[in-house]
């Protein structure tokens, strides 16, 4: 797997363990891109970190079903590390950065450290690395249809021309990044064993949303 400059190829190419971001309703896939706006101490501090280090950083979601704000939140197990490939300084305090998505990860043991940020051991979904998502079983003409049903619904467009120019391995992976559905949505996607299936969660929930949501005129997106 290719992320910005440099090559990950075999689990000797990644760290046994990782500064964990965790981030609601947001994934990061293999292959794929996110960018992310730094603004909270601890992930300052986590920036700054992985730039003097080895540019890496895991997302990961907390689960949405507590109820008051924790300052250790529970953690789904699985989530996906990413290589920090652009960043920029707002002058304000923040930072705009883009991340490239390289393998996905399950986490073990949480280590203590004396930095603000959590940082765990974790296992490697290592047929990730080998860069060679294939197509094969994806049904694209069913994704593109729930797509633009989905974008009529909500009164949306898309540069259809762009969308028939991406790769199915592409589009599927950025049509599950930027969907506006919840952490355990997003979870299932995420946690997909392959390109088909993950289209197919994706399809599914669309249709399920279009469903819910067809008696009334209100957006599910956010």
């Amino acid at each position: 797997m290719k992320a910005g400059n440099k090559d990950y190829n075999t689990r000797s190419d990644l760290p046994d363990q990782l500064p964990v971001f965790p981030l609601a309703g947001a994934i990061l896939l293999p292959g794929g891109q996110l960018p992310l706006n730094i603004f909270e101490r601890q992930y300052l501090q986590m920036f700054e970190d992985a730039l003097l280090k080895d540019r890496l950083i895991a997302m990961i979601q907390p689960h949405e079903d507590q109820s008051t704000p924790q300052i250790t939140p529970k953690l789904y197990e699985v989530g996906c590390l990413g290589r920090i490939t652009a960043f920029q300084e707002t002058g304000d305090g923040r930072y705009w950065i883009n991340l490239a998505g390289i393998c996905r990860y399950k986490i073990s043991t949480k280590l203590k450290t004396d930095r603000e940020y959590d940082t765990h051991k974790v296992e490697y979904f290592e047929d990730d690395l080998a860069d060679n998502l294939t197509s094969d079983g994806v049904d694209r003409e069913k994704l593109l249809k729930t797509f633009r049903n989905y974008l009529e619904a909500n009164q949306m467009e898309a540069d259809w021309q762009s969308v028939e120019e991406t790769n199915t391995d592409q589009l599927v992976n950025a049509l599950c990044m930027m969907s506006p559905y919840g952490p355990a949505e997003k979870q299932a996607l995420l946690e997909a064993g392959d390109l088909a299936l993950r289209a197919e969660t994706l399809i599914a929930i669309t249709e399920f949303e279009l469903a819910k949501n067809s008696g009334g005129s209100e957006s599910i997106l956010q």
